[in-house]
């Protein structure tokens, strides 16, 4: 299995360090194109205005100054040579991807990329803030391998990705994946903080409230809270059926006029 790894806070980060020994367990054939700098928040932000440089640090190894969708994308049709990969992988973030924060996602964007490219995506993620030291990610490490490889087994629909959350929890506590839905915060975590430079000028620096929401039963969010791994089947498909249909009856026919 030919696997091409991606992610968003770029090339020297330990999560992706990480990632690498994930699919090494699965493969011997593992590509790598990351962003050069961390591209947290880029969604599927793809560089237009700009010309992207790429950069080869090792074998099989390269960084870009795009966004994960732009490294997914040379990765795929340019960088990796011969047949095109049979997988990706993207992150292993550090924090995790869950409810409405996938759709803003570098880490979800990556793997939504690959499929959008024909490419299985697969998005992973682990709970938890930038205070913890080498072990940080070893329930990823941990448990990834085997997921990942049952899910190439069974297969999933060409246009989902799948997103997968790891509890940052000892390994001994982790006893169950459950496969959920997409959940939905009910309270604001991000913000804007004030702040004002050397010369006297404001600027603001966008951040998270560590605040949890009261998820229902099935979310990713109620996994997570409640230390399971939780395994997302996504798709991009954002049209809301049951306001379709509503609306239908009322805009319908000709254009309404003032």
């Amino acid at each position: 299995m030919r696997i091409l790894l991606t992610n968003d806070d770029g090339i020297h980060a330990p999560g992706l360090t990480a990632l690498e020994r994930i699919a090494t367990a699965l493969s011997d054939d593992v590509w790598i194109c990351a962003p050069e700098y961390e591209q947290s928040g880029a969604s599927r932000a793809l560089t237009l205005a700009d010309p992207i440089r790429v950069r080869r640090v090792g074998e099989r190894r390269f960084s870009t100054t795009g966004t994960p969708t732009d490294c997914v994308m040379l990765g795929i049709h340019d960088l990796v040579e011969g047949a095109k990969p049979d997988l990706v992988l993207s992150g292993v973030n550090r924090g995790a991807n869950l409810a409405e924060d996938v759709t803003m996602s570098g880490t979800v964007a990556g793997a939504i990329e690959a499929m959008a490219l024909g490419v299985p995506g697969i998005a992973l993620s682990q709970m938890g803030g930038y205070e913890h030291g080498d072990t940080y990610f070893q329930a990823a490490e941990t448990f990834a391998p085997g997921i990942i490889k049952r899910l190439v087994e069974v297969g999933w629909p060409n246009d989902v990705v799948i997103n997968i959350n790891f509890p940052n929890l000892p390994i001994a506590e982790i006893e169950t994946v459950e496969v959920t839905r997409q959940g939905f915060r009910d309270v604001h975590v991000r913000h804007a903080e004030k702040r004002t430079d050397l010369r006297g000028r404001d600027y603001y620096w966008i951040g998270f409230r560590h605040e949890r929401s009261k998820p229902a039963e099935g979310t990713d969010l109620r996994a997570l809270y409640e230390g399971r791994i939780s395994v997302t089947p996504l798709h991009i498909d954002l049209t809301h059926n049951a306001s379709v249909n509503a609306l239908k009856g009322v805009l319908g026919g000709p254009p309404p006029k003032v």
